[in-house]
């Protein structure tokens, strides 16, 4: 292709609400066009780079039998509604209604769709296994888009399903998607880490994350540094914390403790290891239909709340903060809320490491005081893992050290088992002439943030370096002088022979400055670049890579068999 002839508005400033690499680049590269908040249009660049990620996720999804499909952008409201995520899935849910006063959505995910299309289709344990996918436009209307294709309203996923007559079947497949899945980024020249991970509004009984690592990556992700456990910090766990600090001894009673609200103050007052102390987090649970209630989260007071853990032990949609008010109406004072001795019917859900704990300092539910030589035979609580993993806890699988490390989520795999098929009815006859619903797992990629993805771990200060695989073009070709009618020639020719030998190339035929064209060059960031200069009537020309500060110059008899070899 021809610079002249292709649409490529490189911009020399950085654009007013862009922050991360990925987002200058792709804006000021003419990768992308923005059309509203995290809406984008893919521009003859853009589009060149998202169909070659799409190339590589589709050619690895087709080596192991997955069959691609394309459903619907607008799905029925209803089958959300049988589902139970109509409600649970949140506002980022974009929900209207059509002219006859029908209920739609617009897809975030297709489960639903895909399970409709395979109830009406597959009646025999015969036709299973089944892996089908598409590779689709997906909206999720985010509360704060940011980022750019980073985290955007619209985007294009791979989303797959995959269909089974048991759990084994499915976790045979689980683990092949897994290894697809790594295929798929380690041919995109990505540096990435599989973690555990939450399974979120998707459900499941278990989930893996493919974490670009990546500093500007918005999820924490918790690695060990002796072996190759990771997590993401919302399904991270570790080894039993040990304390060696003395416990405090007393008999259980109340303590006047005036104005000693925060855990770095009691530690202080009576000298212990907050690993001693009781923290309280009080927070309101939302269910479905409108429904709620306070609950009280009580873990050790070195211990931080993680959310995310805390709301799926109540089985919420979401936890949001509890006023005031609300805390004076049942009888709870900020500063000394406690567990123990609780005047009104609250649910209480205690972290793992509080189980037959003794010795503990907690609030006693009335200011300036609280409970000394408490234990968790006083609560009337659940047990669950509601505590972050620290840096520096234990790995649970080797004894080494854990510590964080950013990521970018650019895939996610799920163990779905019957918690689709079953609610939509969705069945077949066994071998045994039987109906059951189909067991299933499901497989999501961000192809679009895959763009943004490769940029954040591949660039520099002066723009783009794409990756082989995803380079909208294999060489770019540079003029020296616009004006020199051998140099313009012979970039005409070499060009020519390229393009016959199936060697994608980008030649910058305008007339302009060589300075500002190589400026463009670097900004768009083609991995290989071939200089025309004036070393031509020596017969050589400079060959250069993107990653590279100078090139290597080269005889014209030896070029084109050295470009090969590059590419």
């Amino acid at each position: 292709m021809r610079f002249s002839n292709l649409l490529i508005p490189t911009l020399k400033e950085v654009p007013n609400d862009a922050t991360l690499a990925s987002h200058i680049y792709l804006l000021r590269g003419g990768f992308i066009q923005g059309v509203g908040s995290g809406l984008y249009n893919f521009l003859p660049l853009g589009k060149i780079v998202l169909d070659k990620v799409r190339s590589v996720v589709k050619e690895e999804l087709d080596a192991v039998n997955a069959q691609e499909v394309s459903l619907g952008f607008v799905t029925p409201a209803s089958m959300w509604r049988e589902s139970g995520r109509f409600e649970k899935y949140g506002k980022e849910l974009l929900r209207f209604k059509d002219r006859k006063d029908n209920d739609f959505v617009l897809g975030p995910t297709h489960e639903e769709m895909m399970v409709n299309l395979v109830k009406q289709t597959v009646k025999s344990y015969k036709q299973l296994p089944l892996n089908l996918y598409q590779i689709n436009l997906k909206f999720r209307d985010e509360i704060r888009p940011r980022f750019g294709l980073m985290r955007g309203r619209e985007f294009l996923m791979k989303d797959g399903y995959s269909f089974h007559v048991n759990e084994e079947d499915m976790r045979r497949e689980f683990a092949l998607m897994e290894e697809t899945y790594k295929r798929i980024f380690t041919r995109l020249g990505l540096e990435f880490r599989v973690v555990e991970a939450d399974s979120g509004a998707i459900g499941g009984s278990g989930s893996k994350e493919f974490m670009v690592l990546a500093n500007s990556g918005e999820d924490t992700i918790v690695v060990c540094e002796n072996c190759e456990y990771g997590a993401n910090i919302e399904a991270a766990i570790r080894a039993d914390v040990v304390c060696t600090d003395t416990a405090p001894d007393a008999l259980f009673a109340k303590f006047n403790t005036p104005n000693i609200k925060t855990i770095d103050d009691l530690s202080e007052f009576f000298k212990v290891n907050p690993y001693y102390i009781v923290k309280t987090v009080v927070m309101r649970a939302l269910y479905d239909e409108g429904k709620s209630e306070i609950v009280l989260f009580v873990l050790r007071g070195s211990d931080i709340l993680e959310e995310t853990k805390a709301c799926n032990a109540v089985k919420a949609n979401e936890l949001v903060e509890v006023s005031q008010e609300e805390l004076s109406e049942i009888g709870l004072v900020a500063g000394y809320m406690g567990a123990v001795e609780l005047g009104v019917d609250i649910k209480i859900i205690a972290d793992n490491s509080l189980k037959n704990a003794t010795n503990m300092i907690c609030g006693a539910n009335v200011e300036n005081y609280h409970f000394v030589g408490a234990g968790s035979e006083q609560m009337t609580a659940s047990y669950h893992d509601i505590s972050a993993v620290l840096e520096g806890d234990v790995c649970s699988c080797c004894g080494g050290r854990l510590t964080y490390t950013k990521g970018i989520e650019v895939g996610h795999i799920f163990q779905l088992g019957t918690r689709y098929s079953e609610p939509l009815k969705a069945e077949f006859l066994n071998e045994n002439g039987k109906t059951q619903p189909f067991v299933m797992g499901t497989y999501g990629i961000g192809v679009s943030r895959l763009l943004a993805a490769i940029i954040e771990q591949h660039h520099d200060e002066k723009g783009c370096i794409w990756t082989k695989e995803s380079s909208p073009f294999d060489i770019h070709i540079i003029v020296s002088n616009s004006k020199d009618e051998n140099q313009t020639n012979y970039a005409n020719s070499i060009y020519d022979e390229l393009k016959y030998a199936n060697i994608s190339v980008l030649l910058d035929d305008r007339k302009e400055r060589f300075g500002f064209k190589m400026k463009d060059c670097e900004l768009i960031g083609i991995p290989n670049i071939l200089i025309v200069g004036q070393k031509l009537d020596d017969g050589i020309v400079e060959l250069k890579r993107r990653t590279e500060a100078d090139g290597v110059e080269f005889k014209l008899d030896a070029l084109l068999a050295e470009i090969k070899n590059r590419i």
